[in-house]
């Protein structure tokens, strides 16, 4: 999956940096509308994408990989020739500083496709929805850590409680959940890079996968003379399933941008828990993964670290505030 994008820094995926309506006109009631009907829609779509993948097969997780990238890029290139964006693409490409930031994303973000991908289509979804719940957590702290900036004393105590989740949840699955791991920490970089380098997404997406499209391509070159392609030596329906990885990837990813810049920060604050719900229902219910009662344990820590973490950010946005 792309992972859906934290709202305070947004699978699908990316973190993009919402515009608050009171920093500009006043939004309408039927702006506000659209914005929460966008907001769900991209959530709701990320939160259903452990459905998507499975049908990719027999193709591996490396080959849907390669194909998320190259025709993300394709969707993308679509995209910025309509909005005539060239000059936008170029401005990055001149810009070393950006540039290099964007390339440090394009690995981010391959890892973070690639993880997801295998676990969902390994039936780990549960722990893929692990991830996404802890990933404000974790970008919370790489704000601290990296950026010096000042964590709250609630803040404090939902990271403190979320740590001991992970350590009951290490004691449940008899190993470090480190899908769910990978997930948030490569997410929360991922999301500190696009930060940094504060481009828009329609260049942002396109620079990034022409980063890692040479090897995506080459990879789908090689399986082609390997004779293990899956793509176009499938059903025709694998072959359309795999090329709407582009359209899958970009489609929400504008539903996203489409609600930050319409709705305060803190509604799609609570709208981005939507994608790790629905992933967490999918696994109990339509993977049948099996769910232990120390595994409903950690769980439930977890969910008790976001609630004091997401009252915490109510009371002190800056709605609450004024």
């Amino acid at each position: 999956m792309t992972a859906p994008p934290a709202a305070p820094t947004g699978p699908g995926p990316e973190p993009a940096r919402p515009t608050r309506p009171s920093a500009g006109p006043v939004p309408t009631a039927s702006s506000l509308r659209s914005g929460l009907l966008a907001g769900v829609t991209a959530y709701v779509l990320w939160g259903f994408f452990p459905l998507y993948f499975p049908l990719l097969e027999p193709a591996s997780a490396l080959e849907i990989l390669a194909h998320r990238i190259v025709w993300s890029l394709v969707v993308s290139v679509l995209l910025v020739m309509a909005t005539r964006g060239w000059a936008k693409v170029r401005a990055v490409l001149a810009n070393r500083r950006q540039l290099g930031l964007l390339v440090a994303a394009s690995v981010l973000i391959s890892v973070n496709w690639g993880t997801y991908i295998w676990a969902v289509n390994s039936n780990q979804v549960v722990e893929t929805a692990l991830g996404y719940f802890i990933n404000p957590l974790i970008s919370v702290l790489m704000g601290v850590v990296l950026l010096r900036e000042r964590m709250r004393p609630w803040q404090w105590a939902a990271f403190g409680v979320a740590t001991l989740a992970v350590v009951v949840l290490t004691a449940a699955y008899g190993r470090l959940p480190w899908i769910a791991l990978v997930l948030a920490f490569s997410f929360g970089t991922y999301g500190l890079c696009k930060k940094l380098a504060g481009v828009e997404s329609v260049p942002s997406l396109a620079v990034e996968t022409a980063v890692t499209f040479p090897l995506a391509l080459g990879f789908l070159i090689y399986l082609q003379v390997q004779g293990t392609l899956v793509f176009g030596h499938s059903s025709l329906a694998n072959t359309l399933l795999l090329f709407g990885c582009g359209i899958i990837t970009v489609g929400p990813l504008l539903a996203f941008n489409a609600a930050a810049t319409r709705i305060p920060l803190s509604v799609l604050g609570l709208l981005q828990y939507l994608t790790p719900i629905l992933q967490f229902i999918l696994g109990i219910t339509v993977f049948a993964e099996h769910m232990p009662a120390e595994r409903w344990v950690g769980f439930g820590i977890v969910w008790v670290a976001l609630a004091i973490f997401t009252i915490d950010g109510i009371r002190n946005s800056p709605r609450s505030a004024g």
